[in-house]
């Protein structure tokens, strides 16, 4: 029985050898092998029949295991190398009844020991590198464990509450931290982002965070964002002046390229005009020839420009040129430009022409049908070769634009009449748009007056409110030969006749040949020959004559009775040469 229980120990002591990770291997006092487990095997590549029996010096060179067996004294902690394998060794003499009787050898392969000290190396720099980080930071930092004790506690928390670290270290963050929700953040486990706190009369913005280990809470980190809720205000503000510098800066950059419209500006909910928008639309994704069609004042100019603005060239320049305008003589000067000294009375240092100055971005040829049939010859071969020669130059300038062109004529008619050219037509008429008068499209004209009136109120420094629907009753009627252009005339003129208390166009302020065509034919013809400009000066004259009579000459009343500001009337008054004395 004894026998069998000796026996199972000494197989349970041979397991737990064979067990660990460590090398083992024991000799008797002749130095011959009498245990050599699993672990040894594998780091010195010896099987464990061919160890056991065998003199340790003659199998293996295992410094001082011998002279240990002679000295009885151990060696701890030494780095050897066993038969070209370099290990960690604990040798150690082993005694029975106090008498010597062995030694043995406890060792493990350097590679396991020297990578496990690689990664505590890089642990320790991760660490130090964090606790730098952690101290150094502006904002306040906190780590709490799951029962809300206090286990960081950074110095620019420290110091802004006056309190040491040694003093907060293991405390109940409650107790160190006014208002502070650390410990229920750790009991929720919901995060806190944003949140304000107030710490000695501070409004703080601060974020409280649960630490997760393997799906539980073990924590939670508690930061300052901003430790007063001013800074936000002041990042803000500065925020609204930055952006707003942005928008100035970016309309002066549109402004000095020259487009001014975009798509926003054009307004109408008409099937004629969205199917007009979307060629248009169509036109800005592409980089060929345009024409626009449609009457004068039906606002081609406006499409032109927001075909630039939406385009890839809507940072390069948008240059306008009205081929109507323009004598014949000083066409050709005005568009290819021309050298010092290339004709009389030219500048000295020459002139770019308008196609150079479009370099990079759009240059739109409006009232194209007027163009001269020399100057549409040159043209056609600009658009061919894309390159230009100033006056009195051989110099070739290869261009890099966009072409628009624009009318309110009848090409075909006039390619029958040979007033234009058929080849320059094809290059032109590319990507066509037509645009719709405005006695076709009389569902928009609710939305384009309401607009118009705004456009005006700034622009004159009105406050007209709105447009009666009687008003508009009338427009819908009209045919508006003169298209977009008259309407806004037309309103124009109505804002400053209605300058009264209401603030609102009514019927009785449109000209007379809109509300009565039989007795006006025109507004020329109503007017005696008067144009819109000496028409809505006089009117507004008036207007303003009649507030200030009905205020007996007290010009701030008169000015909010007219619904414009004090100093603006005052230039008005300075303007017509409105007397105190005439009022009466």
């Amino acid at each position: 029985m004894i026998a069998n229980r000796k026996n199972c120990s000494i197989e349970h002591l041979y397991a737990v050898f064979n067990s660990t990770h460590n090398g083992i291997l024991a000799v008797d006092n002749d130095g011959i092998i009498t245990l050599f487990n699993k672990g040894a095997e594998k780091i010195l590549g010896v099987n464990n029949r061919d160890a056991l029996g065998q003199k340790v010096d003659e199998l293996f060179n295992i410094p001082s295991l011998i002279s240990i067996l002679q000295s009885g004294v151990p060696d701890v902690g030494r780095k050897v190398e066993i038969n070209g394998i370099s290990i960690y060794s604990n040798r150690t003499p082993v005694y029975k009844d106090g008498v010597l009787v062995g030694a043995v050898a406890i060792f493990q392969d350097t590679t396991d020991i020297e990578n496990l000290a690689r990664e505590l190396a890089v642990a320790k720099d991760s660490v130090e590198i964090l606790e730098t980080i952690l101290e150094t930071t502006y904002d306040g930092i906190v780590v709490v464990d799951k029962n809300g004790i206090i286990k960081r506690f950074n110095k620019a928390y420290q110091t802004f509450l006056g309190i040491d670290e040694k003093d907060a270290l293991e405390r109940p963050v409650e107790d160190v931290i006014e208002n502070t929700r650390m410990h229920i953040v750790v009991k929720t486990g919901k995060p806190e982002i944003g949140e304000t706190q107030k710490i000695q009369g501070h409004e703080m913005v601060v974020m409280r965070i649960p630490i997760h280990k393997n799906g539980e809470v073990v924590g939670a980190v508690g930061k300052v964002l901003f430790r007063d809720i001013k800074e936000i205000r002041s990042m803000v503000e500065k925020l609204d002046i930055t952006t707003k510098e942005l928008k100035y800066y970016k309309g002066e950059v549109m402004r000095l390229k020259g487009s001014r419209y975009n798509f926003k500006n054009i307004i109408g909910k008409s099937e004629k005009l969205l199917q007009a928008k979307k060629m248009a639309r169509m036109a800005a994704s592409s980089t060929s020839n345009v024409l626009i069609r449609g009457e004068s004042g039906t606002g081609k100019e406006l499409f032109a420009h927001a075909i630039h603005d939406s385009s890839l060239r809507r940072y390069g320049a948008f240059i306008r040129v009205n081929c109507a305008a323009i004598p014949a003589n000083l066409l050709e000067s005005e568009l290819f430009g021309y050298e010092g000294g290339a004709f009389t009375d030219a500048k000295k240092d020459g002139k770019p022409g308008k196609f150079e100055m479009a370099q990079g971005g759009t240059i739109f040829l409006d009232e194209i049908g007027d163009m001269p049939l020399e100057m549409q010859a040159k043209l056609l071969r600009v658009l061919q070769e894309k390159e230009i020669e100033r006056l009195g130059s051989n110099r070739v300038v290869p261009l890099d634009i966009r072409l628009i062109a624009a009318t309110n004529r009848n090409l075909e008619e006039m390619i029958r009449q040979e007033k234009f050219r058929q080849d320059l037509y094809y290059r032109l008429n590319v990507l066509k748009i037509d645009i719709p008068p405005l006695r076709k499209i009389k569902e928009d004209i609710e939305l384009l007056g309401e607009k118009i009136l705004s456009e005006l109120n700034e622009e004159l420094g009105t406050a007209v409110e709105k447009i009666a629907s009687e008003v508009f009753d009338v427009f819908r009627s009209c045919d508006w030969p003169g298209n977009m252009r008259e309407l806004k005339n037309v309103i124009e003129r109505a804002v400053a006749v209605s300058m009264g208390k209401d603030r609102i166009i009514r019927k009785k302020h449109l000209p007379l040949y809109l509300l009565d065509p039989e007795e006006a034919s025109s507004p020329i013809e109503h007017q005696a020959g008067c144009s819109l400009k000496e028409i809505l000066d006089n009117a507004e004259k008036a207007a303003i004559e009649s507030a200030l009579r009905k205020t007996n000459n007290n010009r701030k009343k008169a000015a909010e009775l007219l619904g414009i500001h004090r100093s603006g009337l005052y230039q008005k008054i300075s303007r017509y040469g409105i007397e105190r004395n005439s009022l009466n």
